[in-house]
């Protein structure tokens, strides 16, 4: 069994899922949102990295996914997105697990089968996929939707071939 933590880097909200991969099954573990507390970006970002610390200390995932980012009209909006992603990027990184990254359409597709799906469309697919969730929103759903397509594109599936070929 490998356990994948999925991020959805945000400034306000970085919304992050957890779940466990057995061979082809897939089982909810946790899912949240880290809101970013402080007046300015510094204090913010730090909010965002210890928020996420504790997380990773409490779940002990194996293997970690987060979103690409895309480039949009507003190049300071971009620019403080990919702060965030910094910190999304970061901690599992510190926790010296190997981070896969997805592009945004890269992940609905595998999930709901189109890539310009809305997230209606992501949380319907992810509470199909992994019954019984209670999914804290939206960017949790996304969160939990990155971790679900790392599980699908040979994450987990190469964290288990090396675990298993460590342990033999």
């Amino acid at each position: 069994m490998i356990r994948i933590i999925g991020i959805d880097p945000g400034l306000r909200n970085m919304g992050w899922g957890v779940i466990d991969v057995a061979g082809s099954r897939l089982s909810h573990v946790a899912n949240g949102i880290c809101v970013s507390e402080g007046v300015d970006l510094g204090a913010r970002l730090l909010s965002l990295h210890a928020q996420l610390t504790r997380i990773m200390v409490t779940y002990r995932p194996q293997s970690a996914a987060v979103e690409q980012t895309f480039v949009n009209k507003d190049g300071a909006g971009t620019l403080k997105l990919g702060q965030a992603r910094g910190i999304a990027m970061l901690v599992p990184a510190q926790a010296g697990l190997v981070i896969g990254e997805y592009a945004p359409n890269s992940v609905k597709k595998t999930v709901v089968g189109v890539g310009h799906a809305d997230k209606g469309q992501v949380l319907h697919m992810v509470r199909m996929q992994l019954p019984g969730a209670e999914i804290a929103g939206p960017d949790a759903a996304d969160a939990l939707a990155i971790a679900i397509c790392h599980a699908h594109h040979g994450g987990a599936g190469a964290l288990a071939q090396a675990i298993a070929k460590a342990s033999a």
